[in-house]
């Protein structure tokens, strides 16, 4: 069976809200409030802090089988979280999302904190629907999707969802995750509490950047290390473009993005040469012969657009939100201390 991700729309998150109110483990976290993720979800779907995806065992009208919901949060909440007693984070990321104090970076914070310093990476759910337990497929592309949708940002630390089944929590810690110390504020291999006395009550899960890179070999089962592997973007597309370059990368055509983005074509083509134009300064191996009309320049058009898409698959910090003064400023700073 043929399982697909996609990201969450509004019209998924009652049907999402249902299958966490109907997991026996992760259900019972919210009590009597779970009917309020329905409406911090939707809030939730209109910022950019956020990657909200659902996965499909068949086509996207069949049932939705697995959900992961993740979040940037900020410093401050990272510590409270960190600190003992720990919380279930999800309840409370639902609490504080429909309330006054929101730990979810702002769409600005999100850009500027992607553009020094580092994003606190914090997995609000990751729920299989009952029944699909077992299926090695959707485990798969699990993990896969989450490295996928989160390479290319600078991160500093990843915060597993608290975890359900002793069979996950090994399978987490096996992939390289680290359990949370609250007494020794620092994450540990080794503990001597049974996993299911652990999982009983709210934990955390994750490894820090320093963390990370003072291994050897971690991650390397599930590629969670290419979340750690950041390079500085280096042509600075405008958040427009970039929105027409996610398209792209999904295989829209010119006519496809013009009706998505409600722009004429004639638009769109002209983001297209804005686009040629950074690349061609900032990236060798591109020309900016893109106006002609001849058979010959629409080949080489063609040509040139698959190997931007596939520069931008394997670069995927390009189209990711980022503050273009600071990052400058930041590669300017480093320039004079080498």
């Amino acid at each position: 069976m043929s399982i697909r991700y996609r990201p969450m729309t509004p019209k998924d998150v009652p049907e999402c809200v249902d299958i966490i109110a109907s997991h026996p483990v992760i259900g019972p976290r919210y009590g009597n409030r779970i009917g309020d993720l329905c409406a911090a979800w939707l809030r939730l779907l209109r910022c950019e802090a956020k990657n909200a995806n659902v996965f499909h065992a068949g086509g996207p009208r069949s049932p939705i089988c697995g959900i992961g919901v993740t979040v940037y949060v900020n410093d401050e909440f990272l510590r409270e979280l960190k600190a003992k007693p720990v919380f279930w984070t999800g309840p409370e990321l639902m609490k504080r999302t429909l309330g006054r104090n929101s730990p979810i970076l702002s769409d600005r914070q999100l850009r500027e904190d992607n553009s020094r310093g580092g994003l606190n990476l914090l997995t609000w759910e990751g729920c299989i629907r009952p029944g699909f337990e077992t299926d090695q497929e959707l485990s798969r592309l699990v993990i896969d999707g989450f490295v996928e949708v989160h390479r290319g940002f600078l991160l500093k630390e990843v915060i597993s969802p608290q975890i359900e089944s002793v069979e996950r929590f090994r399978w987490t810690l096996q992939t390289g995750g680290m359990l949370w110390n609250p007494l020794s504020r620092r994450y540990e291999t080794n503990f001597r509490k049974d996993p299911k006395e652990i999982i009983g009550k709210p934990h955390l899960v994750g490894v820090a950047r320093d963390d990370e890179f003072a291994r050897i070999g971690a991650w390397d089962s599930s590629q969670v290390g290419e979340l750690f592997d950041y390079r500085p973007p280096k042509c600075g597309f405008s958040r427009s473009e970039q929105r027409m370059l996610l398209m792209a990368l999904d295989g829209e055509t010119d006519h496809e993005l013009s009706q998505t983005l409600k722009l004429s074509v004639p638009t769109v083509k002209k983001m297209w040469l804005s686009v040629y134009r950074r690349v061609t300064d900032h990236l060798p191996g591109f020309t900016s012969d893109h106006s002609r009309a001849d058979t010959e320049t629409i080949r080489r058009g063609k040509e040139k657009k698959r190997h931007l898409v596939a520069y931008l698959r394997k670069h995927p910090e390009e189209l990711r939100p980022v503050d273009l003064k600071l990052l400058r400023q930041g590669t300017a700073a480093s320039s004079l201390r080498s």
